[in-house]
């Protein structure tokens, strides 16, 4: 499915009056400012990659807290 069908936005525009090559002007510059703007595959498959390590520090740090946690209060019930 195309996101910006191009030639429908030129043939639009010409009916609307715009000369061919004005019609092309504006519907090229439009369809470069959507793509420059629209995520890639690639760029889907980095953010998860780097959301998935992130998560995975934030659960290996949460669980030495715990840990640690647990450890400091086992100490302070055995010293009672």
């Amino acid at each position: 499915m195309a996101l910006f069908d191009t030639l429908r936005a030129a043939l639009r525009l010409q009916e609307a009056g715009f000369h061919e090559a004005k019609a092309g002007a504006i519907v090229t510059t439009v369809a470069e400012a959507v793509n420059e703007r629209l995520a890639t595959k690639d760029d889907l498959q980095s953010l998860e990659q780097r959301l998935t390590i992130r998560m995975g520090m934030m659960v290996t740090a949460a669980t030495g807290i715990l840990l640690a946690a647990m450890g400091i209060t086992a100490g302070v019930l055995a010293s009672m």
